[in-house]
């Protein structure tokens, strides 16, 4: 699936506020669907890159041979997440990572993250 229709199927997940597909080298998205007035993807994309990268620095540090599969970071009344595309910064593997936000009171965690595991499968960029 292309960018458009992987950001319509994660807008299709029970309490979806905003989605993203970000490039976490330059901070850039490839694409946004969603947010409004008190959700500004373009800063969320940009600032989540920061998140991204710092556990990439941690990781290296800690010599973790390993590959991050998401973050989640909960809020009182959002969940937060961040799915890494596939075999991320090693040897120049792909530098994406879709990122959604959830009305914490609308949303189930678990169906939310099995559904962003079968989008970044089917996603072609």
């Amino acid at each position: 699936m292309n960018v458009e229709t992987a950001l319509k199927e994660a807008m299709s997940i029970d309490g979806a506020a905003g989605a993203a597909l970000v490039d976490f080298e330059s901070g850039m998205s490839l694409g946004t669907l969603g947010g409004g007035d008190w959700l500004d993807l373009e800063v969320a994309a940009a600032g989540n890159t920061e998140v991204v990268r710092s556990k990439m620095r941690v990781m290296s540090a800690l010599a973790l041979d390993d590959t991050i599969e998401d973050i989640l970071i909960t809020l009182g009344r959002q969940y937060h997440l961040i799915r890494l595309i596939g075999e991320t910064g090693r040897g120049g593997g792909p530098t994406l990572f879709l990122y959604l936000v959830l009305d914490r009171g609308r949303a189930n965690l678990a169906l939310a993250r099995h559904h962003l595991r079968r989008i970044e499968g089917d996603l072609t960029v």
